[in-house]
């Protein structure tokens, strides 16, 4: 199974006069990808400038991320939090707007970069709108591709849009992929640290605590992503993405737990040769390297001494242990409204195992159920992704 990917960078010239200032709609800015983005944007207020901010209902935070900034406008997308907004603006010339339509609004601003940081499908549209703008989208939402990539590779290409991944792995193939001659590339290898349950069995993970959960070993992320990656998840979203990123086949996509998390990713070349990707883990370097594209600019990150790292360790992942990576390559593999359910089913799951409504084993296992229970079927427009959206929740909310 393969097709071509998002865009082809390898016939795609664009640059950017490092002396004028880039105009960023930052969606999602009060997560933890958008305040790492804020942290690149105040570390180089020479290159950089706030169009607008979005949020969805950290309402106090958001207003003093605008205080700070100055966009031209700052949205929640939390309607009933609009006056509060406006209270908080008062007096700044800071345009305040709410309601999930100023979030596409904002989205489609004029503006050379739009940081895709809103968690889940509820990122879909916005992104897209950003994409139907013509802009470069810089991609921290892999639900945009895991439920639509079919259609966002369609309407990149046809309002000559840009996506550069954000996600670490991602934007270490972005680094290294050939995307002028990919037939020399043989492989690519997504590494997972593995999460906190990397060595427990399954009798330990049955009786695993939300509050360990999300206590990731290595990066600072919310509760969902973390969630995520202790089951592997993340690592099988990220397959499907990565699918949709580079014109690569399925098979040709692999993942390798490496504990450290120092190198992201592996381009295995046909000549034998393997490139990697490594810096410490931290979301501040791939997100500057997005941001600066295709320049590189300094960021507010410790550098990586491998002498102090001491060991890398490698090992395949166990897929007894971890079954969502078997269940998103199958997903990926069947096509169809397969991704969204499973995406959809993860969410809805999470969720509910965060309330501590079911175990964590139950997380993988309800998703499983909600794919055999969902009809296969295909998906032509935005609509069809979202009524699959809402029937797979629906399923999965009620198992």
């Amino acid at each position: 199974m393969s097709r071509e990917a998002v865009q082809d960078l390898g016939q795609i010239p664009r640059s950017h006069a490092s002396h004028v200032p880039r105009d960023l709609v930052i969606l999602g800015a009060t997560g933890t990808i958008g305040q790492n983005t804020l942290k690149i944007i105040a570390a180089h207020p020479d290159r950089f400038s706030v169009t607008a901010l979005t949020a969805g209902d950290n309402v106090t935070l958001l207003a003093e991320q605008a205080k700070q900034f100055r966009p031209r406008r700052a949205v929640i997308a939390n309607a009933a939090l609009y006056g509060e907004l406006k209270d908080l603006l008062k007096g700044t010339g800071i345009e305040a707007a709410a309601g999930d339509e100023a979030v596409l609004e904002a989205a489609a601003m004029p503006s050379d970069i739009v940081m895709s940081a809103i968690v889940g499908a509820a990122g879909l549209k916005p992104t897209l709108a950003a994409v139907r703008s013509g802009t470069t989208v810089a991609l921290a939402n892999k639900e945009c591709l895991v439920c639509a990539g079919a259609l966002m590779a369609k309407e990149v290409k046809k309002h000559s849009a840009m996506l550069i991944p954000v996600d670490s792995e991602h934007n270490g193939i972005f680094q290294l992929f050939d995307f002028k001659h990919p037939q020399r590339v043989e492989s690519v290898t997504i590494t997972a640290s593995g999460g906190p349950f990397r060595e427990f069995t399954l009798a330990q993970m049955r009786d695993v605590t939300p509050q360990q959960a999300v206590k990731h070993p290595n990066w600072n992320m919310g509760a969902k992503i973390s969630v995520d990656s202790a089951t592997l998840m993340n690592k099988g979203l990220e397959l499907i993405e990565a699918f949709y990123l580079f014109p690569l086949a399925s098979e040709q996509l692999k993942v390798l737990i490496h504990p450290q998390s120092i190198i992201h990713c592996l381009v295995q070349m046909v000549d034998g040769s393997v490139l990697a990707q490594l810096s410490l883990p931290d979301m501040c370097t791939p997100i500057a390297h997005a941001l600066a594209w295709p320049e590189r600019i300094e960021a507010p990150v410790k550098k990586l001494d491998l002498a102090a790292v001491g060991n890398l360790q490698f090992s395949d992942p166990d897929l007894t242990r971890f079954p969502a990576l078997k269940l998103a390559r199958e997903a990926l593999n069947r096509g169809g409204n397969a991704p969204i359910v499973l995406n959809a089913a993860n969410e809805i799951a999470v969720s509910r195992f965060l309330r501590g409504e079911i175990g964590f084993l139950d997380i993988v296992k309800n998703v499983e159920k909600t794919l055999e229970i969902v009809d296969n079927a295909s998906i032509e427009t935005i609509d069809d992704v979202l009524e699959c959206n809402r029937a797979a929740r629906q399923f999965a909310g009620n198992l």
